[in-house]
């Protein structure tokens, strides 16, 4: 399941990317309009500017703005950042791959196998979908 954590993640970033003008967003905002906790959202805003998504600006008119186009955020990499491994089992994992402890023979697997599939099919979606596709307004 989606954590929290990202699912606001994306809330706020696709928030952020539908702002009209060029001015940073406040955190207040951002938390009122999309019912998110603001102390939590703050945490999380922490996270994607330290990645590089976004940038801050302090005083009376700051707030969060992205870094990049919404076209150039790819959601494969958000996701890495806010919620981990987008692999379902570490030994299937790309970047966090470690040995299953119940597993003899990976290659043998039908755990292992069916779970490459559904690792490969979720990156298919993440990495052909940026911030720009979730933030066009329908």
């Amino acid at each position: 399941m989606l954590s929290k954590k990202t699912k606001y993640g994306l809330k706020a970033l696709t928030y952020i990317a539908r702002s009209e003008d060029d001015m940073p967003v406040q955190v207040g905002e951002i938390a009122k309009s999309e019912q998110i906790p603001q102390k939590f959202l703050e945490s999380i805003l922490l996270t994607l500017r330290k990645a590089g998504f976004l940038g801050s600006k302090k005083g009376k008119h700051g707030g969060y703005y992205l870094r990049k186009q919404p076209s150039e955020i790819i959601m494969a990499d958000v996701m890495r950042i806010l919620e981990g491994p987008i692999a379902m089992v570490p030994c299937v994992s790309l970047n966090f791959y470690e040995k299953c402890e119940d597993c003899p023979n990976e290659d043998q697997c039908t755990v292992n196998k069916l779970m490459i599939q559904v690792r490969d099919s979720t990156l298919k979606v993440l990495r052909n979908t940026t911030l720009e596709d979730l933030s066009a307004k329908s």
